[in-house]
Order: C-alpha cells, then structure tokens, then sequence
C-alpha cells in the first residue's frame, strides 16, 4: 500500500508539518475583541456593536491589516449581566488580547475595565454612559460616546422648554444606567426650578406595569421620562395606550434601535429619546454607510460608534508603532483622531472632550428623526 504524499511528503510529515506552522502563522495576527450583550433582552445593541466591530475589522484587514499583521475578532457575551461581564474581562485578559470595544451596559462595562486594567487590556466602550466608569482613574478606560451627566442635562431642558407646569414623572429601572441618567436627569430639572410629581423604580425584566401606569393616570402625568433600557419602555408604552393613558414617554440613548417599535407597535408615535447627532448623516459616514447597506444592516444606534472605536484604537497603534495597551493609551489622550463619526480627541479620563445630545422621536411606522431645534 503506498502513502498518500502532499507536495512530496507522506501525510504524516505533511501533518507534522501543518501542526508545526499553523501556530507560527496564527501569531502573526492581532486578536482584538467586541464585548457586549450578545444574548438576552439587550441583545440588539449587541449586534449593533457586532455588525460595527466586523466591518472596521475587515476595512482594516482590506487595507493591509496593522503593523504588518491581520487582525482577527474574537466576540464576547456578557449577556448586561454584571458577573458575566467580569467572567468575559477575564477570559480575554488571560487571551493576552490588547484591546476590547465594549461594553454596552454601564453595569457590565464598570465591573470588566476592572479585569481588564489587572489583565493589561485598553478598553474602549462604544456605549456605556455613566460617569462612573472614567472617574475611577483607571487608565485602561476610553469611550467614544457621552455621559449621562451631559445626557440628563439635554432632556431636563427639553423638559423645561416643553413641559414646565405640567405633571413630570420619572422612573428608572434600578441599573447603573437606568438609576444614573434618571438621577442626572432629575438633578438638572431640579436646579432649573421644576419639580417632578412623581419619582419611582421598576424592576428590569418586568414585565407588567399596571401599577405603575395607575399611578400616572392617578397623578394626570403628561409625561414621563424613563432611565432604562428599551424592552421595558416599549412595554410601557404599550400598556399606557392599552389603558387609554395618552402620556409622551422619553428616555435615553438605550431606546435607540428600532426594535423599541417592534415592541411598541403603532403606539410607540411620539416616544422621544435623546442620543448624538445621528452619526449615519455624517459626511464622514457616507462611504462605510453604504458598505452596511450593500449587507443589509442599518448601521442604527452604536454600530458606527463601535467602529470608530476600533478605528481610534488602530491609528493611535500605528502611531505608537506597538499594540502595548499602556502605549496605545497613552497615543489616544495626546491626539485626536479621524473616525466614521467625526474626529474624536480625549480628556485625561478617557472622555471625549466635545459632545451633543438632541432628542429624537418616533413616528408611527417605528421610524425616527432628530427634532430640529430640540
């Protein structure tokens, strides 16, 4: 029986040899990695930082990879579950993976750049907007979108500007991000001089909110501003106008993705949230806006912010001439940088140093449009 050759060797060699090279090749790449919710009720921000991360890793890869290396991604599920989020930090940590894009969830994000800071990882989160995760002076922690103390400031003067004595309520969810941006938020429309009538909690994951809407129907609440995120809103919503309560709700940043209207169905019209300048309008977006297009994805919501992310991360290595997480920090917070949603420069903290909130609002097919002069 002969042996079966490959390229002049017996498959055994051949194998032994593939074996050998195989590790060899795979260490001429860079793995970097998204972390987000993957999996449950937040999972559509997952894919939105999913859908961001693939295509800059691909541009990335199009146009001669980083450092004479390919870049390979590596995907994280911390499903905005807070232990699941330090389990994922540490995982990658212990990849020797020099930078995630990511988190989403404040609450997930907090806890990770913890691991992340002990494991050598730069983090860059596309989404997380409490304060809390750049005034730990950690130096591992960037981010490429706002806070909720800037965010809370834009809704409590939309507030002032539209609905001063009228009945205001608000509610949040009991999350780092819920609890914080209602707490900004209530803090600004306080020191404007407006009182809420009304300041309560919810569970997230609940389901049922008959309580709560007998209590804004009990108070004449005209509208009511909700810290959460978007399942819990668009079931609110929903029960509202079930029980003939016509009440406007408005929320933050984490209402962006239509799947609030498939939530919500026609009675979502009129639901307002706040969130940047819609970075797909960008001029600086046109060209990968049309690259998401051609594969079927609207780049909504924080999937442009994720590929800037790994944008910033890219240059700022190029620049260094080393992926060293503690250099390439370092490089972020001494320039600025040219990325799909802007050029981006970066306080000592690891905040961007401009940002704009305006508010939004749904019509009734579930689409939605900044409110000019908002």
């Amino acid at each position: 029986m002969t042996s079966l050759k490959v390229l002049g060797l017996t498959l055994g060699a051949a194998l032994a040899l593939t074996s050998a090279a195989v590790p060899a090749a795979m260490a001429q790449d860079i793995t970097i990695a998204v972390a987000s919710s993957m999996t449950g009720g937040e999972a559509a921000f997952g894919r939105q930082m999913r859908n961001g991360a693939e295509l800059a890793v691909a541009d990335l890869n199009a146009s001669g990879g980083l450092l004479g290396k390919q870049l390979k991604l590596e995907v994280g599920d911390d499903a905005c579950d807070p232990k699941q989020a330090r389990s994922v930090a540490e995982k990658l940590a212990g990849m020797k993976i020099p930078f995630v894009a990511g988190h989403y969830c404040s609450s997930s994000s907090i806890p990770a750049s913890e691991a992340y800071a002990e494991g050598n990882v730069l983090q860059i989160t596309p989404g997380s907007t409490n304060p809390l995760f750049t005034e730990r002076k950690l130096w591992n922690v960037l981010r490429v979108c706002g806070r909720d103390d800037q965010q809370g400031a834009i809704a409590a003067d939309f507030l002032v500007k539209n609905y001063k004595g009228k009945n205001i309520a608000i509610l949040h969810d009991k999350s780092t991000y819920g609890k914080g941006l209602a707490d900004e938020t209530k803090k600004a429309l306080n020191k404007a001089g407006v009182q809420e009538k009304m300041f309560e909690s919810y569970t997230k994951g609940d389901r049922d909110f008959s309580a709560i809407v007998s209590r804004l129907k009990r108070d004449n609440i005209d509208i009511v501003y909700v810290g959460g995120y978007h399942q819990e809103a668009g079931l609110l919503v929903r029960q509202m106008r079930d029980q003939g309560l016509q009440t406007t709700l408005m929320g933050g940043d984490a209402l962006n993705d239509k799947e609030f209207a498939s939530v919500t169905g026609a009675a979502g019209a009129g639901t307002l949230f706040t969130f940047g300048p819609d970075p797909r309008n960008k001029p600086t977006a046109k060209a990968i806006v049309e690259k998401f297009k051609a594969k079927g994805i609207d780049p909504e919501g924080y999937t442009l912010y994720t590929y800037a992310a790994i944008q910033v991360w890219s240059q700022a290595a190029a620049k260094a001439g080393t992926t060293d997480p503690k250099k390439v920090a370092d490089t972020i917070k001494g320039g600025s940088w040219d990325t799909v949603i802007g050029t981006l420069s970066f306080d000592v903290k690891g905040d961007i140093k401009a940002i704009d909130y305006v508010v939004y609002k749904f019509d009734d097919k579930g689409n939605y449009a900044e409110l000019k002069g908002s």
